[in-house]
């Protein structure tokens, strides 16, 4: 085992947060480790040489090859799909991720996206821009049935944020048998998934894309939920049939939709999606909070501190599956 006290950052930041921001958190976290930011692709190539805990927002294979005493790569990231996992496992390099980095702010912008449709704050920005004060019928969270698709962080923190309300929760999750945090809990079968929607006023879509869930809200999905459901997409876009959801919205099949996620992404100009009063759309956005680094640092030291205690990088917080 090679891993020593020495961390080196990559110089990729992420929501526009200057990566020295991230390097600093993690020094503040581990006083002892020595924490090096390359700031240029040269010293990447440099540095990534002799370092066996590296952790960054991306590694490209050129990279990777270069990375003669790797061990730990801690991405910095939620998902790991862009990373050029095979060639990781051939080499042995443990990969950890950014899981539940997420969940505070992500789970924030659901609740808000649900609250403005609940109280139809949409509508009463649209009177205001008028200047039209005239009343307009809204509806109330309590009693409602709010469906989480996918029971990871994010989704178990948007429940946390339900609690409150009064509302009943269904959980959506690839091993029901495990149970979860909400009232009901259903598989991603189809008769499952049905029995779920066919229950939901609002729908909130936080599961990762696979071909599991890859179009699992189609037309078939539209026609069983109720017509007054809401959707709310954190997951990602292909998650829902595009042009299904188009046709769902313009024959009012559902009140509306919040969308942070869309397939295409981005949303081209012309796409129909922007026409609709009842959709709400944010590029990409709720992941965005300024405590990002700070939670990833959290996880990156106490994993830099077991493996310094225990010489092994089997075990880690967050560590993926290769």
């Amino acid at each position: 085992m090679t891993v020593d006290d020495e961390i080196l950052v990559l110089r990729k930041g992420t929501h526009g947060i200057p990566v020295e921001q991230y390097a600093a958190a993690i020094r503040e976290r581990l006083p002892d480790h020595t924490v090096t930011l390359a700031r240029t692709p040269a010293e990447e190539r440099e540095l990534i040489a002799d370092h066996s805990f590296v952790t960054g927002m991306v590694l490209e294979e050129e990279l990777l090859e270069a990375a003669e005493d790797l061990e730990v790569f801690a991405c910095a990231y939620a998902g790991t799909g862009h990373l050029p996992l095979d060639r990781l496992r051939e080499r042995g390099v443990t990969v950890t991720n950014a899981s539940g980095v997420h969940g505070p702010n992500i789970g924030e912008h659901v609740l808000g996206a649900i609250l403005s449709f609940t109280r139809r704050f949409h509508v009463g920005a649209r009177r205001q821009r008028r200047r039209e004060w005239r009343h307009y019928q809204a509806h109330e969270l309590q009693g409602s049935t709010v469906t989480v698709v996918g029971m990871g962080a994010i989704g178990q923190a948007v429940v946390d944020r339900l609690e409150p309300f009064g509302v009943e929760t269904i959980g959506v999750r690839y091993s029901p048998e495990k149970g979860g945090p909400t009232d009901e809990v259903y598989g991603f079968d189809e008769e499952g998934v049905h029995e779920a929607l066919a229950k939901t006023d609002y729908l909130v879509l936080a599961c990762p894309l696979t071909e599991e869930t890859r179009g699992l809200i189609d037309e078939d999905a539209f026609v069983t939920i109720r017509p007054d459901a809401v959707l709310v997409n954190v997951a990602r876009g292909p998650v829902v049939d595009t042009d299904a959801l188009v046709g769902a919205l313009r024959s009012n099949w559902i009140r509306g939709a919040s969308l942070d996620v869309t397939d295409p992404e981005p949303l081209p100009p012309e796409h129909p999606l922007w026409t609709f009063s009842n959709v709400q759309i944010t590029p990409h956005n709720a992941g965005h909070t300024p405590q990002y680094y700070e939670r990833l640092a959290d996880i990156v030291a106490r994993n830099a501190e077991r493996v310094r205690e225990t010489g092994s990088t089997d075990d880690l917080e967050n560590q993926v599956s290769l």
